[in-house]
């Protein structure tokens, strides 16, 4: 493995770094990485983790769906129906903000959500870094797809992350940029796996949602308004993901159950995703979390 190691939080910059856990790969490698925490700011991170020029054949996987346009399989077909459903949902979450406009979609994928935003009259721009979604999405859009941030230059009215943030190498620079992209009544929609949610530690290394090492960054409401307070935003609103309780949850009960059968894990999983989900609401604590994000 081509590993690099932060000896400080990119967060506050403490050297203070405890070990929380150990998680596996369970999409590609089978490799085991470490969980670490900030002593300090209380931010969990992968490291060390695979290097940014060496990462991409962790995402090398028929079953890695966010850079799929289906599935063959009962989770994929579970993912690809919710899907379809979040992106209606994800329409009226943006609409409630901004009628219409110029939308940027950060880590764009295979180009479902930008695509949809298209033909409900936006004008539409997409970034995705993997050449193969890229490719996937432009057919689908009919249009260019960024393979970058630094190539747009344009503002836009609304830019979104869809569990996306997590993913990024250079966290305060692509969150700089992102700002320095909106204009200034514009807003960011930034959705991420919340580690403190109740399936979290009810499945703890096991936890779908850690997805090492895909995932760098692991956020709290916490540490993700410590690091918008950082960039001079401000979180306006967090709204749950009620949905990724239950798909987290039946991807989870695979890893920690890999004899189980099908059936029984989607029973446990829809009593999880249930049980999370009413814990999660008095605070808003849910699988998921979408913050909604000014200047």
């Amino acid at each position: 493995m081509n590993l690099e190691t932060l000896t400080h939080c990119p967060l506050c910059e403490s050297s203070e770094l405890t070990n929380v856990l150990v998680a596996k790969d369970y999409t590609t490698s089978q490799e085991s990485f470490q969980i670490q925490r900030c002593a300090n700011c209380q931010f969990v991170f992968t490291n060390p983790r695979p290097a940014a020029n060496a990462i991409g054949k962790y995402y090398q996987s028929d079953s890695y769906i966010s850079h799929t346009d289906g599935g063959k399989g009962i989770l994929d077909r579970v993912y690809v129906m919710a899907r379809n459903f979040t992106l209606r949902w994800k329409e009226r979450l943006v609409k409630k903000q901004q009628a219409h406009g110029e939308l940027l979609d950060v880590g764009c994928g295979t180009g479902e959500f930008i695509n949809h935003m298209k033909t409900a009259d936006w004008q539409v721009t997409g970034m995705e870094p993997t050449e193969t979604a890229r490719e996937k999405a432009s057919q689908k859009i009919q249009q260019r797809i960024h393979a970058d941030l630094e190539s747009i230059n344009h503002r836009f009215d609304v830019i979104t992350l869809w569990h996306v943030l997590e993913h990024v190498h250079e966290l305060d620079a692509t969150v700089e940029k992102i700002k320095s992209l909106l204009k200034e009544n514009g807003t960011i929609f930034i959705a991420v796996p919340n580690h403190e949610s109740p399936d979290a530690k009810v499945y703890q290394s096991h936890w779908a949602a850690y997805d090492v090492p895909r995932h760098l960054w692991h956020f709290s409401k916490t540490t993700m308004q410590y690091l918008m307070n950082k960039h001079g935003m401000k979180i306006n609103e967090i709204v749950p993901m009620k949905l990724d309780a239950y798909y987290v949850s039946l991807l989870s009960e695979k890893y920690r159950f890999p004899e189980q059968s099908s059936l029984v894990n989607m029973i446990k999983a829809t009593l999880q995703g249930f049980t999370s989900n009413r814990k999660a609401s008095k605070e808003i604590n849910h699988s998921s979390l979408i913050y909604i994000i000014k200047k």
